[in-house]
């Protein structure tokens, strides 16, 4: 069970939000909730444990319970880690509010071994998996599924959200690569966000030795990734989540301002708004 130290708070304002355009909240971690005009609601690698201490230590609030989520129409996963393939995370969104839960096989497979349709009320009519080279749409939003570059990932996809307003881009945990410079090639993103954090030593876990570990893109790589993406908009995300990983987002300041991508550098905390 997930208990919110914020309260109801954060999943009623997107409740209330009447956004114009696309109103984007990041949730922590790689986590995000999208808004559109029309009330289509998409939540995006919603994380809401505690991790797996001592080995990964949970080092901002929990912002909120699944279960106080009034409407969702999809909940998307980029790969099939732990922080973003969860079930007391995610399920109980399901649940509730009836919505899809999309991603590549390998975190459809997690969800079905983790027996989420046992545990939660929910139906396996339910899971639609993401394959490379897919679109579909979802209320006023249309999606695309692309590939993307995570070494520590069996099977990682990016999601390109495009809207009258916008286009939107979440590339989960990846790093630069030639899958990145595809989708810089093929679309015009306006916002996208990268996995940014420091190198740490972090417990096995198997073996429950310290260990070198490196999970995220560090200054030089994010900004490698947001020119072969071509942003206007670079948002760093899950430089805040775990202890011996996090980072200090405004160094990237003095990576990103020499280069023509990104744009520009948007540093934002949990539960704030970002809008297309």
């Amino acid at each position: 069970m997930v208990h919110s130290d914020w309260g109801d708070w954060l999943p009623a304002t997107v409740a209330d939000a009447d956004p114009d355009g696309v109103a984007i909240w990041y949730l922590g971690c790689n986590g995000f909730v999208l808004k559109a005009d029309d009330g289509t609601t998409l939540f995006v690698d919603p994380y809401l444990g505690t991790g797996d201490p001592p080995r990964t230590v949970r080092m901002i609030p929990i912002p909120f319970d699944p279960t106080d989520v009034r409407a969702a129409d999809a909940v998307l996963a980029t790969h099939e880690h732990s922080d973003h393939v969860h079930g007391p995370s995610q399920a109980p969104v399901l649940a509730e509010t009836g919505a899809d839960y999309i991603g590549p096989d390998d975190s459809l497979g997690v969800a079905e071994s983790a027996g989420w349709t046992d545990d939660w009320d929910v139906d396996d009519g339910q899971f639609r998996e993401a394959a490379e080279g897919g679109t579909f749409e979802i209320g006023s939003l249309r999606i695309h599924v692309e590939a993307a570059n995570d070494p520590d990932a069996t099977h990682p996809v990016s999601y390109v959200f495009e809207h009258d307003a916008g286009t939107f881009f979440h590339g989960g945990d990846a790093r630069p690569g030639e899958s990145f410079v595809a989708v810089g090639e093929a679309y015009d993103i306006d916002l996208g966000v990268l996995a940014f954090g420091s190198d740490g030593q972090i417990l096995d876990k198997q073996t429950r030795e310290q260990k070198y570990t490196k999970w995220y893109n560090d200054e030089n790589e994010i900004v490698e990734a947001a020119r072969q993406l071509e942003l206007d908009r670079l948002l760093p995300t899950h430089w805040d989540m775990w202890k011996g990983l996090t980072a200090d987002p405004t160094a990237l300041h003095d990576h990103v301002r020499t280069h023509a991508y990104p744009q520009r550098l948007e540093i934002v905390e949990m539960g704030d708004r970002v809008t297309l």
